[in-house]
């Protein structure tokens, strides 16, 4: 089981941490891999849990200093990427790592690990369910959900680059076929 890769990746607000917080709660040898960030803390979000969070100098140095496997300037000046000693921290323990990351960063994880990794793209049933999710979460503002839900509909063209496509419409369901998907991957 050693040195596997869990990637989720979806447009915002397609269920996708709930799925993989589901995940985790049944898997111990599961670990979540904390990405790094540029952005601010939003609400009671804290450095090492939610995120690394990092200036933006900070972030392009480590860039220049080869620090990720990956990472995407998803806004200008705001990054997101994994950085290689997540890799190194969850693989040391004989534990396989799962990633919440947007598509883009999903893909580029499938490419880096190859085999290693399973790919899933949690698709919501459309960007007007997106947007409903989006405004009852009530964490970002209009015109942040605005930005989201038409990123969410280029980001919905990049299914087909994944291994699996999981459409959350049923959050039971949903729950039901990553269980499966994974448990055959672990096998």
């Amino acid at each position: 089981m050693s040195n596997k890769v869990l990637i989720f990746s979806a447009p915002s607000g397609s269920g996708k941490s709930t799925i993989v917080n589901h995940i985790l709660g049944l898997h111990p040898e599961i670990e979540f891999s904390i990405s790094a960030t540029s952005r601010s803390p939003r609400g009671q979000e804290r450095h090492g849990v939610e995120y690394y969070f990092f200036s933006e100098e900070e972030f392009r140095s480590m860039i220049k200093e080869d620090k990720f496997v990956e990472y995407e300037e998803v806004y200008p000046g705001r990054f997101y990427g994994t950085l290689k000693s997540e890799v190194e921290r969850i693989w040391s323990k004989g534990h396989v790592i799962i990633f919440d990351v947007d598509v883009k960063g999903g893909v580029n994880l499938k490419r880096y690990f190859g085999d290693k990794a399973l790919s899933v793209f949690i698709q919501a049933p459309s960007v007007e369910e997106l947007r409903r999710r989006l405004v009852t979460r009530g964490t970002d503002s209009a015109e942040d959900i605005a930005r989201r839900v038409d990123k969410a509909a280029e980001e919905m063209t990049y299914a087909p680059k994944f291994d699996v496509v999981l459409v959350n419409d049923n959050l039971d369901e949903a729950y039901s076929k990553a269980e499966s998907i994974v448990d055959n991957f672990l096998k």
